[in-house]
């Protein structure tokens, strides 16, 4: 548990290439040709940026792009922990530069990912990052090959290759970085040896490289039928997937010292009655999540009868909603809670719990609202017998027609 809670994962994203078999355009090589409206390069990194376990991000650019990046790096907020570095003659070269650039940032661990690649998707990202969990040092996503090889020479076929243990690789590739970071330093020493990529220069360093599941999706934007096919796809989708989920729960008042909203305690001369911590606004919020998804309510995965939620953190129940949204391919986008009390004032420690939303759900700050209304003295809530609690949430799921 302590590695996971002191992992930090950096991302090199290569964007140094000169595109050259997508063939010449205005708006400069391949990973800035638009696709939906957008440079490719943006999709990815927004791809990248809206998991919640990423760290910095270090763009490895063409030294002439410098102006191409800035254009997109304009799109993205200033706090957003993305940078850039130029990169050298080769791939090999370019990756080795982003490893030195990401390295002041103290990561423990690191994505190298293709640029061109803008369709990779959270549920391989968390794939990845269960694959650190458990102590792997080198993961290559892949695709079992499925169609006949042929080798071929002067036009004609010479043999037929065995397809079973055969693969197509992808990125983002990932790694222990201190160990990648040798690897390629190693590497750069001999100059005549070329890798395709950086798994290669793992296997030749002596690194274990774990196979993991890749992604149909993934695909890496080669050609300008690739370029166009990728504006259609997005453009297919131009009705994206959203969906709302509302929440409500209330929970009665009894003599204590504070109640817990939002994960915050607020002294009171009344304490709110659960089996949890009986934090109203979180449990709604739960609700709210799971909805989006079909994936029952907060009693469905806490059962108030299970003796082990017996006095939780409710923030538990809403990062495991969290995680339930994420594999199925979901970002959250907003998140809105409404308190009905009496009291306890919420006013003075709106801020509080607005943050607190933010780091459970991994969005930012102007995306989660917390507001407070009495119920003018009318009702159970009224009298101060319990609290109330609405919750809002909108999650945007990747259409499957993307």
């Amino acid at each position: 548990m302590e590695q996971e809670l002191t992992r930090t994962i950096g991302i090199v994203v290569v964007a140094a290439g000169r595109g050259e078999r997508a063939g010449a355009s205005v708006e400069g090589p391949k990973q800035y040709r638009r696709i939906g409206g957008k440079p490719v390069l943006w999709h990815t990194i927004r791809r990248l940026l809206d998991w919640p376990k990423t760290g910095p991000i270090v763009a490895v650019i063409h030294p002439d792009d410098q102006s191409l990046f800035d254009a997109v790096r304009s799109q993205f907020p200033a706090e957003a922990p993305l940078y850039c570095v130029t990169g050298g003659a080769t791939r090999q070269i370019s990756v080795q530069k982003g490893l030195k650039a990401i390295e002041p940032h103290g990561i423990s661990h690191v994505l190298i990912h293709d640029g061109v690649r803008p369709f990779v998707d959270l549920a391989l990202l968390e794939r990845i990052e269960a694959g650190f969990n458990q102590g792997l040092a080198a993961m290559l996503p892949a695709l079992a090959i499925a169609d006949t090889v042929k080798r071929g020479a002067s036009g004609l076929v010479t043999d037929t290759i065995p397809r079973a243990g055969l693969f197509t690789a992808q990125t983002p590739q990932a790694f222990e970085f201190s160990a990648i970071l040798n690897a390629h330093d190693r590497a750069a020493e001999m100059a005549s040896t070329e890798f395709t990529d950086d798994a290669s220069i793992a296997e030749w360093a002596g690194l274990p490289v774990t196979l993991i599941e890749g992604s149909v999706d993934n695909v890496k934007l080669t050609l300008q039928k690739d370029i166009t096919m990728a504006d259609e796809k997005l453009a297919g989708s131009a009705l994206p997937d959203v969906r709302t989920g509302n929440g409500y729960d209330v929970h009665q008042l009894e003599a204590g010292d504070g109640v817990t909203l939002c994960g915050i305690f607020l002294p009171h001369d009344q304490s709110l009655k659960g089996h949890s911590d009986a934090d109203v606004a979180l449990h709604a919020l739960t609700d709210a999540l799971l909805a989006t998804c079909g994936a029952g309510d907060i009693g469905d995965h806490f059962p108030p009868s299970d003796p082990q939620w017996r006095g939780a953190a409710s923030r538990i129940f809403v990062e495991h909603a969290v995680k339930i949204i994420r594999q199925a391919g979901g970002t959250i986008m907003n998140a809105d809670i409404s308190l009905i009390a009496e009291a306890p004032k919420i006013g003075p420690r709106r801020q509080e719990m607005r943050e607190k939303l933010a780091d459970m759900l991994g969005i930012s700050l102007d995306r989660c609202s917390v507001k407070a209304t009495t119920n003018e003295t009318i009702g159970f809530v009224g009298r101060r017998e319990g609290i109330a609690a609405i919750a809002t949430a909108t999650v945007v799921f990747q259409s499957t027609s993307a």
